[in-house]
C-alpha cells in the first residue's frame, strides 16, 4: 500500500515533472496535499465515482420534525452530498415505513408541517452547506415516540491530513487516482501524453463501469396490461 506522498509522486512523474526516486521539497509538500484534496472533493460530486452507499441511523424525537445532519449535527457524520433510496422509519416493533425524498417545492407546499405524531412518510434534505458543515432533514408528518430513521447517502472519498496517511481505496481506484490527479496537475503546465490521456479516462470509465446501478425496468401501467402477456414467458 502506498503513501499519500508517494500517490502525489506517480502522479508528478506521469506528467513529466519528477523522475523515479526524486522527493518532493516543503513547497511542494503543501502545494500538492491541497491539490489532492481539492480533486478527490470534485469527484464527491460524481456518483458513479461513489464505491458504496452508506445507512445511518437516527433516533427520532416525538413532536420534533426538523434534525440537523453532520460533524456535530443530531445525526453525527460527513455531512451527505446526496441522500438516495431506500430510506425508511423503524417502529419498536421492527416494521419499516418507507420515506419518500421530496423537494422544497413539495415540502413548502405541505400546509400543516406539525399535524399529527406518527410516522414520517416524507422527507425534505436541505443540504445548505454552512460554516458548521450540517445541512437539515425536514419530516412530514412530525413523528411520534420510539422511531428510528434510516438513511442511504453516498459515501464520499475523504482527505488527507498528511502526506504520510497510507492510501486505501477500493480496487482500480489508485490508478484512477494517480492518473487522474496527474491530469490535473498538468492544467495550464504541460501537455498531458497521448498515453495518459488514455491512461486517466480508461481508469476512470472502469470505476464507473462497476459503479453503474442495476437498472431497473419499469412499464407504464397501461402498457403492461394482462392483454400483452408477461415480459419474461412472452404472451
Amino acid at each position: 500500500m502506498a503513501t499519500v506522498s508517494t500517490l502525489i509522486l506517480r502522479s508528478m512523474r506521469l506528467t513529466g515533472e519528477k523522475a523515479r526516486g526524486a522527493t518532493l521539497d516543503s513547497t511542494e509538500q503543501v502545494e500538492c496535499l491541497t491539490e489532492l484534496n481539492t480533486f478527490l472533493d470534485s469527484w464527491n460530486l460524481e456518483r458513479l465515482m461513489c464505491f458504496t452507499i452508506t445507512e445511518n441511523t437516527l433516533a427520532l424525537t416525538a413532536s420534533t420534525e426538523s434534525y440537523s445532519i453532520g460533524t456535530g449535527g443530531a445525526l453525527n457524520m460527513t455531512r451527505p452530498v446526496k441522500i438516495v433510496d431506500p430510506c425508511f422509519v423503524r417502529d419498536a416493533s421492527g416494521y419499516d415505513t418507507p420515506v419518500e425524498l421530496i423537494s422544497l417545492e413539495t415540502y413548502g407546499g405541505i400546509v400543516d408541517k406539525n399535524s399529527g405524531f406518527t410516522v414520517p412518510t416524507r422527507m425534505y434534505y436541505d443540504a445548505g452547506f454552512s460554516a458548521t458543515s450540517t445541512g437539515t432533514l425536514f419530516l412530514y408528518p412530525s413523528p411520534s415516540g420510539s422511531l428510528t430513521l434510516h438513511i442511504n447517502s453516498w459515501t464520499q472519498l475523504g482527505s488527507f491530513s498528511t502526506l504520510t496517511q497510507t492510501v486505501a481505496f477500493p480496487p482500480g481506484y489508485q490508478l484512477a487516482i494517480e492518473s487522474n490527479f496527474a491530469m490535473h496537475l498538468a492544467a495550464g503546465l504541460v501537455e498531458p501524453s497521448a498515453a495518459l490521456i488514455k491512461m486517466a479516462r480508461d481508469s476512470k470509465a472502469a470505476i464507473k463501469g462497476v459503479n453503474l446501478p442495476e437498472p431497473v425496468m419499469r412499464l407504464d401501467a397501461g402498457v403492461a396490461s394482462y392483454r400483452y402477456g408477461n415480459i419474461l414467458t412472452g404472451p
